[in-house]
């Protein structure tokens, strides 16, 4: 049963510090982890790579041809992996990198392509892979940002996911009152309280999130690091997105 699991970049690390790692968090998660099988795992930008994105005015939309703006976000991503990649080798986690400007691109429509036939075959080997947000080709734009969650969902429609999870600052998609919404079929029900990015985040925020997840075509889970353990022991903590 293969689960694929993003762990929010404003999780592991301190977004309002320039790449600055969240230790403590890092290593709750990364316990959390150990000793679960058939995984995939996905972390975000954070201060890492929302920083530096930023700063040469890239998203998932406007792109760079500065060739020295995309090996600073790429380097920044990688950099923050291989952090996260420590951690998971300290817990015996047999984790290994995959990194998205080697292997996707965006064609001139916006529209994704990501090979999953080499994370296909390191799952089947036994293999933990760590994808990232990154920088990726874009046919018109240089090099745009591939945010975590577009690589959760175009895997997760890849490999047949049984299991999607967001681990996430908040224990769910809060309402109005900050009350964890248990379940949501329709963006629109839930748009006015959504709201949109926050000032450094470049791929798209909560709003983005449910967005995406809305198209998958099975249930996933958006939730708080408290709840991370439970989810991975087959509860659907937080909130369960699921399009009617």
């Amino acid at each position: 049963m293969t689960t694929i699991l993003k762990l929010g970049g404003s999780v592991i690390t301190d977004k309002d510090r320039a790449e600055t790692v969240d230790g403590d968090a890092l290593d709750r998660a990364t316990a959390a982890v150990a000793g679960h099988e058939d995984l995939v795992l996905v972390h975000g930008g954070g201060s890492f790579g929302h920083h530096n994105a930023q700063e040469f005015g890239v998203s998932t939309t406007e792109g760079t041809h500065d060739v020295d703006g995309v090996l600073q976000i790429h380097n920044a991503m990688k950099a923050l992996n291989g952090l996260v990649m420590r951690r998971l080798h300290e817990r015996d986690v047999p984790a290994v990198p995959v990194h998205p400007l080697s292997a996707a691109s965006r064609d001139e429509g916006g529209s994704l392509t990501l090979p999953a036939t080499q994370v296909e075959t390191l799952l089947g080997e036994g293999f933990v892979p760590v994808l990232h947000g990154d920088v990726v080709a874009h046919a018109g734009e240089g090099a745009t940002v591939l945010s975590g969650d577009e690589i959760v969902t175009s895997l997760a429609t890849s490999l047949d996911a049984d299991r999607v999870g967001l681990c996430s600052t908040v224990p769910g998609v809060l309402d109005e009152s900050d009350d964890v919404i248990s379940r949501i079929e329709r963006y629109d029900d839930v748009a006015s309280v959504l709201g949109g990015a926050d000032t450094t985040d470049v791929s798209g925020g909560m709003a983005g999130k449910v967005q995406t997840l809305l198209e998958l075509g099975s249930p996933a889970s958006i939730f708080g690091l408290d709840a991370l353990s439970a989810f991975l022991d087959g509860e659907r903590p937080g909130t369960t997105i699921e399009s009617e």
